[in-house]
């Protein structure tokens, strides 16, 4: 595909996507220079966190029609997904984020780079990347991040919706709709995203009778 650099359409989603639930509950951490708080030693990559978890969570997730309560176990495979297992990887987060709120985007993805050097199979770290790219206007980094989270973990809802975000703003619509209807299929509390796909399904349908 051919991607274009654009102004995002969803930056309050890409934002938080980016910035949920990486702060502790207590102050944040102290700014910090991107080498701050990394050792010398490479972490090796861990099997993706929380695996046998997330997979009871995504079987109850296919079960429930409760609105409420489909957000509430979301939000729990969303709290999975955000384990690295690495305090230091775990560190960097966290300091990307507050990076990212003071306006330090270059520091921001310097710090995910380190993120991604230490932790190279933790799906979430390639999706908070490519939630920044995306919010810099660098649609074709933010597509390669993506595609490397869903590798690691195809169950990946928020990437899914995310990469269609980048199709349909390329005016790739079919492959907007059908990144979006996976997502939808793994997640169907996305409210926000049914009403886009309920918006573009007829028309894309409708070209494909």
């Amino acid at each position: 595909m051919t991607l274009r650099s654009y102004v995002p359409a969803f930056p309050v989603m890409l934002a938080c996507v980016l910035l949920a639930g990486v702060a502790p509950a207590s102050a944040a951490p102290a700014p910090a220079t991107a080498g701050e708080g990394v050792g010398v030693k490479e972490e090796k990559a861990a099997p993706q966190p929380g695996g046998d978890s997330v997979d009871r969570l995504f079987e109850r997730l296919g079960k429930i029609t409760d609105e409420e309560e489909g957000e509430g176990v979301a939000r729990r495979i969303e709290e999975q997904w955000l384990r690295s297992g690495s305090p230091t990887a775990d560190l960097l987060m966290r300091r990307a984020v507050v990076a990212t709120l003071g306006g330090d985007q270059a520091l921001a993805v310097e710090l995910l780079d380190r993120v991604i050097v230490l932790r190279p199979g933790w799906a979430e770290a390639w999706n908070r990347r490519a939630a920044l790219f995306t919010l810099l206007g660098d649609d074709q980094r933010a597509a390669v991040d993506l595609q490397r989270a869903l590798t690691l973990e195809p169950r990946h809802y928020q990437a899914l919706a995310a990469l269609g975000v980048i199709f349909s703003r390329n005016e790739d619509s079919r492959n907007a709709l059908k990144a979006w209807r996976r997502s939808l299929a793994l997640n169907p509390f996305q409210p926000e995203l049914k009403q886009r796909v309920d918006r573009m399904a007829p028309d894309v349908d409708g070209r494909d009778l």
